[in-house]
């Protein structure tokens, strides 16, 4: 699929999210919190809370149409990137649990996704004027993390043992992941938008590896936390339909 606007990328993520609700597929973990960031980014195109809407609209449609191509790649034949093929070879895994498949999205939309597209809305010196922008789409983001997180919360009711093996006693897990990324996606974009089309090929070559090596420590925790999600995985709620419409509806469960 390949979207035109923004409008494209909010309906071809809940075609993706109805499919995997019908068949129980996990990918539709990760597309529900998408699918949610993206209609508050419209919403905020909306209320002309960017400096630039119409830019706004072109950046998400290139950020939406990322995650698009690595879908297609995936299902027509296993490719794409790197860092894609490790999350989405995860979706059948049983003993992954709810909050890793939503980090591995996160971790490869944002690690590698975010700068690319980034850089292919404002090249050259037209990066600058997109930080306001750029900034403000991240909290967007996080915002509708933490509500999706309080939703796996409720699936997930012994999900607070990974703050308290991280020793992370007020981070929350989705949030801190996001929030780690966000700076270095720009410092990325920027690095981007100056660089030749070989240049450019080798930072996003290296942005993958990057991204795949931490999905794998995602995907494969070590130390106290690989227990920790055995005992999380025991407890969460495991009706992969139910999860999905559980996630997907978690803005509105947090604002109403």
């Amino acid at each position: 699929m390949a979207a035109q606007n923004i409008d494209d990328v909010v309906d071809g993520l809940a075609d993706i999210v109805r499919e995997a609700g019908r068949t129980g597929d996990r990918i539709g973990y990760f597309a529900a919190l998408y699918r949610q960031v993206t209609v508050e980014i419209r919403a905020a195109i909306h209320a002309g809370l960017f400096d630039d809407g119409a830019r706004m609209d072109r950046f998400d449609t290139l950020f939406g149409n990322r995650y698009f191509d690595a879908y297609d790649a995936w299902r027509r034949d296993r490719s794409g990137p790197r860092c894609w093929r490790e999350t989405f070879g995860l979706l059948d895994d049983a003993d992954t649990v709810i909050v890793q498949h939503l980090i591995l999205g996160v971790n490869a939309h944002i690690n590698l996704d975010l700068a690319v597209a980034a850089a292919g809305t404002g090249p050259g010196a037209d990066i600058q004027p997109l930080r306001h922008d750029f900034l403000l789409i991240n909290d967007i983001l996080a915002r509708v993390v933490l509500a999706v997180q309080d939703s796996v919360d409720a699936l997930s009711p012994l999900l607070s043992l990974l703050d308290r093996v991280g020793g992370r006693s007020d981070e929350r897990i989705l949030d801190f992941s996001v929030r780690e990324s966000r700076a270095e996606a720009w410092h990325n974009a920027v690095l981007l938008a100056g660089q030749d089309e070989e240049e450019r090929a080798a930072t996003i070559e290296r942005l993958d590896s990057r991204a795949t090596v931490l999905a794998r420590l995602i995907a494969r925790p070590g130390g106290l936390v690989r227990p920790a999600l055995e005992l999380i995985r025991h407890t969460e709620n495991d009706d992969v339909p139910a999860v999905i419409g559980h996630l997907d509806d978690a803005v509105r469960q947090a604002t109403g």
